[in-house]
């Protein structure tokens, strides 16, 4: 049978999971467009609104040192129930608050449920697939990308009539996602082997994997100062070229983002990394993602520049995410799962200090400084690379990858 009719011929239960998974990834980059609508509607500042992401950001983090040890006594079943209900829950209270300080709170509770969701997901579409485990790991990327592009253009068009939409659009497709699972996905037993508390903790005692973490606290600076506050200078220039950019074009815009980073993630990654290996590939993609964002600072009143610079901004992402995690894999003999969620706890704090920090770096030195700040972090980031390189030698090795560790690569380094 071919690699597509595997793609296909899934059960209920994987297209039932599929299905959420979208609607989990569209959940990344789904407020993005509404940014400075919450801002202005609710009388609060870009630096509260950007507080969104960081709220999110940190529970996520924090979540997912513990994902695994909640799924070994749970199940994979039970654990990705409990996640869509909880950003069901979450999700709607965001939508009917009165105040950013309200939403800010709910966006925490979000990410707890998205951390138990998709750092169980993957399993879950392997361990039902049938025809080939092969197309369920196709079937899990096209679902990714499609959510990766797609959230921010929803996000945009329900915005455009409230900044409400989003949130309530979200429950519902979650909701929705809820039921299909409970419905045609059989009961998971519980691993054999259970999870320890501490496990991942402990993880982070090696050097190699405490090195990738560093460097990623770094570049997730970098990143968000893109995805979290780039919505304001390009609202801005917008209106000095006479243009009104709101929730729409905003999705729009990042809609670009999301699509180059689906695209960069899936086909680009691994051909760069066969070529010329991890390490070169982070250190060179980082360099270029400095640049972008150099253009993005001496370009901030150009609205063009702006749009270009942040779908430029998504393809260099996509390379950098899927490489990080998969040298993350492959840097120690650790389970990887325990591996990419203690990775993954740690590197989302980068994220959540600069979605909190370039609100009021911005307002204190001007609209270029947050770029500016985002660069001097991804030099910390490459510093920290080439350091602590002698502890980075397996990364380099081991180029062959399982469709499934791909995948998994994919998932968490985008998640």
């Amino acid at each position: 049978m071919s690699s597509t009719g595997s793609f296909l011929k899934q059960p209920k239960a994987v297209w039932a999971v599929a299905f959420a998974c979208v609607t989990a990834f569209m959940g990344i980059g789904l407020v993005d467009p509404i940014l400075p609508a919450i801002s202005n509607e609710l009388d609060a500042s870009p630096s509260q609104a950007m507080l969104l992401f960081t709220s999110y950001l940190v529970i996520t983090g924090i979540a997912m040192l513990f994902t695994s040890w909640v799924s070994s006594r749970l199940g994979a079943r039970k654990t990705l129930l409990l996640g869509l209900a909880l950003i069901v829950v979450f999700a709607t209270a965001a939508g009917g608050s009165d105040t950013v300080n309200q939403i800010i709170g709910f966006r925490a509770g979000w990410g707890l449920g998205n951390a138990l969701f998709i750092s169980t997901a993957l399993a879950a579409i392997v361990g039902s697939a049938s025809g080939g485990i092969s197309g369920a790991i196709m079937l899990y990327e096209a679902a990714m990308g499609v959510g990766l592009a797609t959230g921010p253009l929803l996000g945009g068009l329900l915005g455009d009539i409230s900044w409400r939409g989003p949130f309530f659009g979200t429950a519902a497709l979650m909701a929705i996602g809820f039921l299909l699972i409970a419905v045609l996905l059989p009961r998971t037993p519980r691993p054999a082997q259970q999870a320890t508390l501490t496990q991942s903790f402990s993880a982070l005692r090696h050097p190699a994997l405490r090195t990738l973490a560093m460097a990623a606290v770094f570049y997730n600076y970098a990143f968000f100062a893109l995805l979290a506050y780039a919505p304001f200078p390009v609202e801005a220039a917008g209106a000095e070229a006479g243009l009104h950019i709101g929730p729409r074009e905003l999705g729009f815009v990042f809609f670009g983002w999301g699509l180059s980073v689906a695209i960069t993630s899936v086909l680009v990654a691994p051909v760069l990394m066969a070529r010329f290996g991890r390490t070169n590939v982070l250190v060179t993609t980082m360099v270029l993602f400095a640049a972008d964002l150099a253009l993005l600072a001496l370009s901030v009143h150009d609205f063009v520049v702006l749009i270009v610079g942040i779908a430029a901004g998504g393809l260099l992402i996509g390379v950098l995410n899927t490489v990080f995690t998969e040298s993350v894999m492959e840097a120690t003999d650790l389970p990887r799962g325990v591996a990419s969620s203690a990775y993954s706890g740690v590197r989302f704090l980068g994220g959540a200090v600069s979605a909190g920090v370039a609100g009021p770096i911005a307002a204190q030195f001007g609209a270029p400084a947050p770029f500016l700040v985002a660069i001097v972090a991804l030099a910390a980031s490459c510093i920290v690379l080439a350091v602590n390189r002698p502890h980075l030698h397996r990364i380099d090795q081991h180029l062959v990858e399982t469709p499934a560790d791909e995948a998994m690569a994919i998932s968490v380094g985008d998640a």
